[in-house]
């Protein structure tokens, strides 16, 4: 038993020290660590080669709703950099430049910031120059747009991560939805609260206290009211949207019921005056709102959901007894293609701006989604290790030939009644290994059901604060802070982030970990 959890453990070993020790890319590192899997299920755990490459395509196939998703995201963020649309956006936000500091960041970071990341953008690409702009230090400009919207990292990409979570649970969306809204709320304040320490230590998190809690009840409070009101639960793939937007709107009501200024122009340049007169705000914000009211009549209009998800699911069956239904007309990235290519209408971009968004995004867009799909590739080759073609179907005969079930032996064994508590901080790990939370749900959804069968406990509370630790890992990942600190001409600061945000996210994953603990 011991050897094969070693075994099992490997791959991931390399990863890591590819990453750390090599400073390799995440999709480098994750290619390499795919194909020293597959070598790994062929010699020590009974996989053929076919059913090693097999499961490897299921595994990308799965990733759609994240890989495709990255990529078509690219694209509409990259159309809009180059048409100006994004300038014009940046400009809008950058005028919530209140006199209350606390207020400031929660509107930006956690409600901006939940709103951006939920329709494919990129909270770590917009508001670091918005916030320097602000008069907020290199170093803040870079922490904060990373951990803001980390709480609602499930709905990001118009839900992408929790379209994965109840594909791999087999649990109904609006049910895994709620499963993730007993953290939120509590997980968003303490966010807020990790803000507001970065910025002002002891000082500020005192002074915003009250928009500190408001904030974060709201955040999360409107991702339980989404899961639990009828009328909202066909939005749930929408929650961002809805959470972020509402966030933003509470906090300027509580600048105005303080008698603040809920717009400050002051921070704006000649520059920036210029950008407001060559685009209106609408008219930047097109593919967004074209994107935005798609999915609601998709997702709120019964006949239409039921066709796109349930009618046309588009099943594929790439290991015989095992399908994966893509519906691809019903996922996200279909209509992010859709209303970039509508917003041209609007947008009307000018000569050369079409040809130079297509280059930008061949070059963008290939990496990201390909550390996507890798781990999700990783993840079904160990799930389906040991499987054998029995004519009719494909089985795992014998399970201690699978490295899943060996992993979940060897835990049971080692942490017992401890595993919910152990799971948030696995999330952790995997988050900042892949950067990426649905892909952490990809790598510990079988070894977490399998696991907790045998230690009687919530197999989808403990796969959900897994989920919880891999989004709080996005202020830790070194890719999206060094995305951050190159948009501000900041790289090499990420290191100093890294330092100061390790301590945050490691105790806000340790309060889930004992909610995870109440909870399972």
């Amino acid at each position: 038993m011991f050897l094969s959890v070693i075994l099992t453990l490997l791959p991931i070993v390399l990863i890591v020290f590819l990453m750390i020790k090599k400073n390799y890319a995440a999709d480098t590192s994750g290619v390499i660590g795919w194909f020293f899997t597959l070598v790994i299920a062929f010699l020590f755990f009974n996989t053929s080669v076919e059913a090693g490459l097999r499961s490897s395509i299921a595994g990308i196939i799965a990733s759609f709703p994240v890989s495709l998703m990255v990529v078509t995201s690219i694209l509409q963020i990259t159309f809009m950099e180059e048409t100006g649309a994004l300038r014009r956006v940046a400009v809008f936000v950058k005028t919530f430049g209140s006199r209350e500091k606390a207020v400031q960041i929660m509107l930006i970071n956690i409600g901006a910031g939940t709103l951006l990341v939920s329709v494919g953008a990129t909270p770590v690409s917009i508001l670091p120059p918005i916030l320097v702009a602000l008069g907020y230090s290199k170093f803040i400009a870079v922490a904060l747009p990373a951990i803001g919207f980390d709480a609602l990292c499930t709905f990001a990409l118009l839900g992408a991560p929790l379209v994965v979570y109840s594909d791999l649970t087999g649990t109904p969306l609006v049910q895994s939805a709620r499963v993730f809204a007993k953290f939120l709320p509590i997980i968003s304040m303490l966010i807020g609260f990790g803000m507001l320490w970065i910025v002002g230590r002891w000082k500020l998190m005192k002074e915003g206290f009250a928009p500190c809690v408001i904030a974060g009840l709201t955040n999360g409070g409107m991702a339980v009211a989404v899961s639990y009101i009828p009328f909202l639960e066909g939005g749930v793939v929408l929650t961002g949207v809805i959470s972020g937007f509402t966030t933003m709107i509470v906090m300027l009501l509580y600048l105005r019921m303080k008698g603040q200024p809920i717009i400050d122009r002051t921070h704006l340049t000649d520059n920036d005056l210029k950008i407001e007169k060559e685009m209106s705000l609408l008219t930047a914000l097109s593919p967004w709102i074209i994107l935005i009211a798609a999915s609601f009549a998709v997702n709120f209009c019964p006949p239409v959901f039921d066709l796109l998800y349930k009618t046309i699911a588009m099943p594929v069956s790439i290991i015989p007894g095992q399908v994966l239904r893509t519906r691809m007309l019903w996922n996200a990235y279909t209509w992010v293609l859709i209303s970039t290519v509508v917003s041209i209408i609007f947008i009307r971009p000018k000569g050369g701006s079409l040809q130079a968004t297509f280059a930008k995004w061949i070059k963008r867009a290939p990496r990201p989604a390909l550390s996507a799909a890798i781990f999700f590739a990783i993840a079904f080759v160990m799930n389906n290790s040991g499987i054998q073609n029995l004519g009719s179907a494909w089985k795992i005969v014998e399970p201690s030939s699978n490295m899943i079930w060996t992993l979940a032996q060897g835990s049971s064994l080692a942490f017992g009644s401890l595993y919910p508590f152990i799971s948030g901080y696995l999330g952790l790990f995997g988050g900042f290994l892949s950067g990426s939370e649905a892909s952490t749900i990809a790598m510990f959804t079988k070894y977490h059901l399998l696991t907790s069968k045998l230690l009687n406990v919530d197999p989808l509370i403990v796969t959900a604060v897994t989920a919880i630790g891999g989004g709080l890992a996005s202020v830790i990942s070194p890719a999206k802070l060094q995305n951050a600190a190159a948009t501000i001409d900041a790289l090499g600061i990420e290191s100093q982030v890294i330092k100061t945000a390790f301590i945050i996210s490691a105790l806000i994953t340790f309060v889930a970990s004992v909610m995870a603990m109440f909870f399972a």
